[in-house]
């Protein structure tokens, strides 16, 4: 029976690209992931993947980039001029976190720093990739741990 809108669900994976790279798995976190189903909390694909589940159940499923981190565009390098950014110790392969004139937050990664401008890559580093999983349920419930992953309980971490 397909995992209800709504649960809180926790699943253990393990996430890897076509040529075998980890890229993400939850022995990394130490913890299960934990998200409500039907929030839109992660990706689609993911999501989707999980609700066909039941508990204590594995499962590997393949997530095309349509219903993960979307293609690659582009159009999603810019040029920020380097006045702009508070640090001054910039490298190629950074991930940066800038404000554009607009007032919006852009995340990424620097591709090329020269004498004015920086050259950022704003795609998702999972842009344009087939993601393959390996999940296992773990817990079905009706209520969430609020997000705490150190002890289960966020009244006792504060």
């Amino acid at each position: 029976m397909p995992i209800e809108d709504g649960k809180f669900v926790k699943v253990e994976y393990t996430g890897t690209l076509d040529d075998g790279e980890v890229f993400d798995s939850t022995d990394n976190h130490g913890f299960p992931l934990e998200f409500q189903v039907g929030q839109g909390q992660i990706i689609p694909g993911f999501e989707n993947g999980v609700k066909e589940m039941e508990l204590n159940k594995e499962k590997e499923i393949k997530i095309l980039p349509d219903d993960a981190y979307g293609n690659y565009n582009d159009k999603l390098i810019v040029d920020f001029p380097k006045e702009k950014i508070p640090r001054k110790d910039i490298e190629a392969g950074q991930m940066l976190l800038v404000s554009t004139d607009d007032g919006k937050m852009a995340r990424g990664t620097v591709i090329e720093v020269g004498e004015k401008d920086v050259k950022i890559d704003c795609n998702h580093p999972l842009a344009g990739k087939t993601l393959n999983f390996k999940i296992k349920v773990v817990s079905i419930s009706d209520e969430g741990t609020q997000g705490c992953q150190t002890c289960g309980s966020c009244n006792a971490c504060g």
